[in-house]
């Protein structure tokens, strides 16, 4: 009988476990599926967090006019371009470091990070008069949550047997996903009152000014309750966490970037994902721009949370879908329902009224959603390409040059407003780019008699 057979549960001797064989069904069934779902729970929390503090500029960004900040729409979309460009570069970082230095240092350090994002904003909107270089600092900083994902997820996709990855990592993603509506939901509800009833313990109220109509806001809220959790929740990380014994130094990794699929399942991923965080850090600022000049317009914060909402609920739906049917297929139909549904809303950016404003919405909701399945199946594609340590390693790759989309987007929605006064120019070029991947993915991995079926 062979050793992993005898000793089949797994242990710890510190912050790495001695031994981890997913793959090897005694050895799972003995305690290790209990640890890699209990690593799941724990981190997912975290990436939850971590995705609040990301795109919690986006949520503040539409406010700023109303209480006195004096900024273009051009400047704004930076503000809410900013993170996204952080976290992309972050997440370059971020790729390597589960290997170097294990799960339980990167989640804990990494999570306690966002406090320093959170407590500069907690201040800084206190007070318009901040300069706008200040405001620009912070919003990089909150890339320190976007920066997460890229060690966060390659960590799961080790716990896990390859048959539950696509479930795993579609739950670990798709909950931490639902951190961008959170935060866009409850921002516009808690800035509206005195957290504990006292101005002096969570500081001085701001007057916002909307159609005319004056109330008092404390716009320091939305960071401010975010705190004791990203607090408690690193803290836990630290205590609760152990760390696969997969580990590889800097250049070692770099062997990912020799394999075709690295570069393919990049651009799908930045189809999928890059859409999904992208439009979820402008489609407050689109309903501003496209439909807040009009009498009764609608508040951009009242409805945009539902995009990452339907999304991230979509990714945790596909990932067992995908666990089942192959990321391939999945993969197919999500490009297909993105394009269908981009070219429904390019027929909705040129407004003469609100009658148009449910369509809208709801052609973005169905782009969010097929975006959502997307990100699901395309990490089940991952695993099924590469060896685990690789497969880690793509995850990390892709997840970061995906998280440029906020920025991306951000710049693209602020050059054609700009110079077309309008975002249906945007809207066609995604509708080429998805496309295209549309056809990569049924080329190389979705047609029967692909060289790689995944």
């Amino acid at each position: 009988m062979s050793a992993s057979n005898t000793t089949p549960a797994p242990r710890a001797s510190g912050t790495w476990l001695q031994r981890w064989e997913p793959e090897n069904e005694q050895f799972w069934n003995s305690g290790g599926s209990a640890l890699a779902w209990r690593t799941l729970t724990i981190t997912t929390l975290n990436l939850t967090m971590a995705f609040m503090a990301w795109f919690l500029v986006s949520a503040l960004v539409v406010r700023l006019p109303q209480i006195g900040f004096k900024f273009t729409p051009t400047e704004l979309f930076w503000l809410a371009a900013m993170p996204g460009l952080a976290g992309g570069t972050l997440r370059l970082v971020h790729m390597f470091l589960t290997p170097m230095f294990g799960t339980r240092h990167v989640v804990s350090l990494s999570t306690l990070s966002l406090l320093v994002p959170l407590v500069g904003w907690f201040y800084a909107v206190q007070n318009p008069a901040t300069p706008y270089w200040v405001l620009l600092v912070l919003a990089f900083l909150a890339g320190l949550g976007g920066g997460n994902f890229s060690s966060f997820m390659p960590s799961t996709s080790l716990f896990f047997p390859k048959r539950l990855q696509g479930t795993a990592l579609a739950i670990q993603a798709g909950v931490g996903n639902f951190g961008v509506s959170i935060v866009q939901f409850v921002t516009p509800w808690v800035i509206g009152f005195s957290l504990l009833g006292g101005a002096a313990f969570m500081g001085e109220s701001q007057t916002m000014t909307k159609a005319g109509v004056q109330s008092q806001v404390w716009l320091q809220n939305a960071p401010a309750v975010m705190i004791p959790f990203v607090v408690v929740f690193g803290i836990s990380a630290w205590l609760m966490l152990k760390s696969v014994p997969i580990k590889a130094n800097f250049a070692q990794q770099f062997d990912i970037f020799r394999s075709r699929h690295t570069w393919s399942m990049t651009s799908l991923y930045i189809m999928t994902f890059g859409a999904f965080s992208g439009l979820s850090a402008t489609f407050p600022l689109l309903i501003r721009q496209i439909y807040g000049g009009f009498e009764g317009a609608p508040d951009p914060l009242a409805w945009a949370f539902y995009g990452p909402l339907v999304g991230s609920a979509s990714r945790v739906i596909a990932g067992p879908l995908s666990d089942r049917l192959g990321g391939a297929r999945v993969t197919h139909w999500a490009a297909l329902g993105m394009l269908g549904a981009t070219l429904w809303v390019t027929t909705l950016t040129a407004p003469t009224g609100l009658d148009s404003f449910p369509l809208f919405v709801a052609g973005m909701l169905t782009l969010f959603f097929f975006a959502g399945i997307g990100n699901a199946s395309t990490f089940k594609q991952m695993p099924m390409l590469f060896e685990p340590r690789q497969a880690g390693g793509v995850i990390g790759f892709t997840g970061a040059i995906a998280a440029y989309g906020p920025f991306i987007f951000g710049m693209l929605f602020a050059w054609s407003f700009a110079t077309f006064k309008s975002a249906t120019p945007i809207f066609y070029g995604l509708a080429a780019f998805f496309a295209f991947n549309a056809a990569l993915n049924w080329w190389m991995y979705a047609r029967r008699g692909a060289a790689n079926p995944c």
